[in-house]
C-alpha cells in the first residue's frame, strides 16, 4: 500500500499553510510551521515569485492530496470517478475523500490526525458494521457504523485523542457515541458541511486541460 514516508512538517511549509498532519504537535509550540513559515530548502526564504495560474492549480491539488494522505494515482482515480458522477465534479471529489474510513476515524475524534487514522485502520483496530476493515480508503455508505474493536478500546492513543473532544460532536453528518466508542456515518456530507478551506475547482481546472 503506497504512502508518503518523507518529512511531514515540510509539507505544510511547502503549501504555505497548516494542514494539521501531525495532530497535537500542530497546535503546540513545537510546530515547525510556526517557527519557519517560509518554504523548505535553501531558497525558501527568498523564493517569492508570483505564481502562474497553473502554479496555483498545482499547489491546490498538492494541498488536498497531502491533507488526505492520497498519492497521485489514487487521487486521479478519485477525480475520474467524480467526473462521471452527476453534479459538480469538484464537490463529488471532496465527497469521495470525506467518505474514506481513515478520514471518518479522524473526524469522529478517534485519531488526532488523518495519518494516525490511517495507521489505526491498517492495524485492524476498527470495524464497520461488525466486520474488521483494514483498508484506509474504504468508502463508507450512509448508515454505516464505525466502532473500535473490543481489544483496542484500551489504546492510549485513542483515549488521548477522544479527550480533546469538547461537548457534542459538531459534524451533522456523523453521530458519535463516546460511551460505546462508536460512530455512525449518517450520510455523505454536503460541501458546506465540510470544515476544510480548499478550492477544489482549481483541481478541476488543472485536470481538464
Amino acid at each position: 500500500m503506497a504512502r508518503y514516508v518523507g518529512p511531514v512538517c515540510k509539507i505544510c511549509r511547502r503549501e504555505g499553510k497548516k494542514l494539521f498532519l501531525k495532530g497535537e504537535r500542530c497546535v503546540s509550540t513545537k510546530c515547525s510551521f510556526e517557527k519557519k513559515s517560509y518554504g523548505p530548502g535553501q531558497h525558501g526564504q527568498t523564493n517569492r515569485r508570483r505564481r502562474s495560474n497553473y502554479g496555483l492549480q498545482l499547489r491546490e491539488k498538492q494541498k488536498i492530496k497531502r491533507m488526505y494522505g492520497v498519492l497521485e494515482k489514487q487521487f486521479r482515480c478519485y477525480f475520474q470517478s467524480a467526473s462521471h458522477q452527476k453534479g459538480i465534479t469538484g464537490t463529488n471529489l471532496m465527497k469521495f475523500l470525506e467518505s474514506r474510513l481513515d478520514n471518518v476515524v479522524y473526524r469522529l475524534g478517534f485519531a488526532p490526525s488523518r495519518k494516525m487514522g490511517r495507521q489505526l485502520v491498517s492495524h485492524r483496530h476498527f470495524m464497520v458494521n461488525g466486520v474488521i476493515v483494514n483498508i484506509p480508503s474504504y468508502r463508507l455508505r450512509a448508515g454505516d457504523i464505525i466502532q473500535i474493536r473490543e481489544k483496542s478500546k484500551k489504546l492510549d492513543s485513542i483515549h488521548e485523542s477522544m479527550k480533546r473532544i469538547q461537548g457534542d460532536h459538531d459534524l451533522p453528518w456523523l453521530i458519535l457515541d463516546k460511551a460505546k466508542m462508536q460512530g455512525i456515518f449518517i450520510q455523505v456530507p454536503e460541501r458546506d458541511q465540510m470544515s476544510i478551506d480548499v478550492n477544489e475547482q482549481l483541481v478541476v481546472d488543472l485536470y481538464s486541460k
